[in-house]
């Protein structure tokens, strides 16, 4: 099959609404690459560069892209199949205002380092780091509001996820006809957290296949990961109790299905065998995550 590609160069956005207008359209099953650049759009080259706030514009995410047959309600699931770094570096900054160390004036705001790479790694000083791409912003249309790539919902949008990787798969809600996917804000390696407020930010071209779910037997309210050996809810709130709660909460709804129990048994399972984990603590809205192995959760579609 043909593989669409989808340009930052030809169309990216800046913010997820209700109303996007769709890039291209592409078939139910269809196999894509969407070229990204860095999320703070080619800005910072050089080590004497900064980033003296937050731009107004950042996170630009390529597309948007309409899937046939996708209507409200329905799966979205996007099967990640390759991630490559497309540029020679990538920066880590901080900037003022912004990161979890934000406030503390033994940290250097603003300040840049390049990371530049080497093979299948990147230097960080006389350090080598594995290059591990992370996709940062991918999500589709919401339901209702307007929201910045800088800010990650149930749509998706900025959720800075680890899992968010080769060989993983993605699903999102269907909140409009089209689903309208996009994604962009790639790293060349991050942390769980995101601390700084960056990863290695860098150009990619990401691999996908997409497809629609329809009638799905779960209704999905947020995005779900799928890794080789894993589901992962992931839930985006104003706290970090609140992200976790709602994750979890996901979660339960999952193991009620799955192993016919009342909400409160599939709590207390989820106590066993679930594990939360941190996406970011950085971004207007946090994100967590809560994992299940699959041998206590299959395929919820």
């Amino acid at each position: 099959m043909e593989r669409t590609t989808i340009s930052h160069e030809d169309a990216c956005i800046h913010e997820f609404s209700p109303d996007l207008e769709a890039a291209d359209t592409v078939e139910d099953g269809a196999s894509l690459t969407f070229e990204t650049i860095d999320s703070l759009d080619g800005e910072i080259q050089t080590e004497d560069q900064v980033l003296e706030s937050v731009p107004d514009d950042v996170n630009p995410a390529s597309g948007p892209v309409a899937v046939e047959g996708a209507t409200p309600g329905d799966v979205l699931e996007v099967e990640i199949e390759e991630v490559r770094v497309n540029e020679d570096r990538g920066r880590v900054v901080t900037t003022p205002g912004f990161g979890l160390l934000q406030d503390h004036d033994d940290i250097e705001h603003p300040h840049t380092r390049i990371t530049d790479v080497e093979g299948d790694s990147i230097t960080f000083g006389d350090l080598e780091i594995d290059i591990q791409p992370v996709v940062g912003t991918i999500g589709v249309a919401p339901e209702d509001d307007t929201y910045s790539t800088l800010v990650p919902h149930d749509h998706g949008g900025n959720l800075d996820t680890t899992d968010v990787t080769t060989g993983t798969t993605a699903y999102f809600p269907v909140f409009q006809d089209g689903a309208m996917l996009a994604m962009g804000d790639s790293k060349a390696a991050m942390a769980d957290g995101e601390m700084c407020g960056t990863g290695a930010e860098i150009g990619t071209d990401v691999d996908v296949t997409v497809r629609v779910i329809d009638d799905p037997e779960v209704t999905l309210q947020r995005p779900l990961v799928e890794t080789a050996d894993s589901w992962k809810t992931i839930a985006s709130a104003e706290t970090m109790a609140d992200a976790v709660e709602r994750a979890n909460r996901d979660l339960v709804r999952l193991l009620e299905r799955e192993h016919d129990l009342d909400p409160t048994d599939a709590y207390l399972l989820s106590s066993l065998v679930g594990g939360l984990e941190i996406s970011q603590v950085v971004d207007p809205l946090v994100t967590a995550r809560n994992a299940i192995p699959k041998q206590y959760l299959t395929n919820p579609f």
